[in-house]
């Protein structure tokens, strides 16, 4: 019975949705980072490499159980200032090689890596290649932000022992709680669809709020776990249905649609008034009763 009993348990915990989430940005604000860290440790963290932080937050989240990722900055299609080593699709793999080195130096503990921005990056096969090429030295996954729809990770992993997973959810581009809040919940029913997603979000005031309120309140088919855990999960994308076409208002009813239509009666030339009495003194000479009325005289 207890053997019974565990193997259902483990089926249930097998079959119940996984949601990730990691929080971009760390290593600027200390405050609120040390409000993440402060929550369930399968909260997972992307740490900027050349933030004034990143060692100390990397650190501390590592002891705290967190998962640490490098939130590696790569050029995005927009003009904007950017972040110290940033790559770019045109640099050589010698460069991309020693950005990465150093990123892993200053984000000790590290097991992945994220792009920050990099709409431009990632979307460049030649460029995502030699990312991945050197990725595959340190063991790393890759998640991919999905900056841009066209990225091209998946493909420049191919040939690699690069695993990629991709973000399904922005829990904070508008920072109003409200939002937030129906962002975590699109994650929440996006995981239980699919079994699994991923979503990301940053140590803004307003997020660290809504994830302290919500978190705790998660539905009981739903775990958290750590993006690595979801590196052997089928990547299940399912389309958002189009709702139903809204039915148009039906046409009045035509009470006399398939009724024949009864022709109107052609006009009739007017008699002339001669003509008329001469067909009258015709039919009352040619009637049975004048004929007999003659016949006695």
């Amino acid at each position: 019975m207890a053997a019974a009993l565990s193997g259902l348990l483990l089926g249930c915990s097998a079959s119940a949705a996984k949601l990730a989430i990691v929080i971009d940005d760390f290593g600027y604000r200390p405050q609120q980072e040390n409000q993440v860290l402060q929550m369930p440790n399968a909260i997972s963290v992307a740490v900027l490499p050349t933030a004034p932080h990143a060692r100390e937050m990397a650190t501390k989240a590592h002891q705290r159980g967190h998962e640490v990722l490098i939130h590696l900055p790569m050029a995005p299609l927009s003009k904007q200032p950017l972040e110290r080593d940033t790559l770019q699709p045109e640099m050589s793999s010698e460069e991309i090689a020693r950005i990465i080195h150093n990123a892993v130096s200053n984000v000790p503990y590290a097991v992945g890596m994220n792009n920050h921005m990099g709409s431009k990056m990632t979307s460049s096969l030649p460029g995502m290649q030699k990312v991945m090429q050197v990725l595959d030295h340190y063991n790393f996954y890759f998640l991919d932000s999905m900056t841009i729809g066209n990225s091209q990770a998946t493909r420049a992993a191919a040939g690699t022992s690069v695993k990629v997973i991709k973000r399904r959810v922005f829990l904070d581009d508008n920072q109003n709680e409200a939002e937030i809040r129906k962002q975590f919940t699109r994650a929440v029913h996006l995981a239980q669809r699919n079994g699994s997603a991923i979503a990301i979000g940053h140590p803004h005031p307003s997020t660290v709020r809504v994830l302290q309120q919500m978190l705790p309140n998660l539905p009981a088919d739903v775990t958290l776990v750590r993006p690595s855990q979801l590196l052997n999960e089928p990547q299940i994308i399912r389309p958002t249905l189009p709702p139903p076409p809204s039915k148009a208002a039906p046409k009045p009813r035509n009470p006399f649609h398939g009724v024949a239509v009864c022709p109107l009666p052609q006009p009739v030339a007017p008699v002339p008034a001669t003509q008329a009495l001469t067909v009258i003194k015709e039919s009352i000479e040619q009637s049975t009763l004048v004929k007999k009325i003659g016949s006695l005289f």
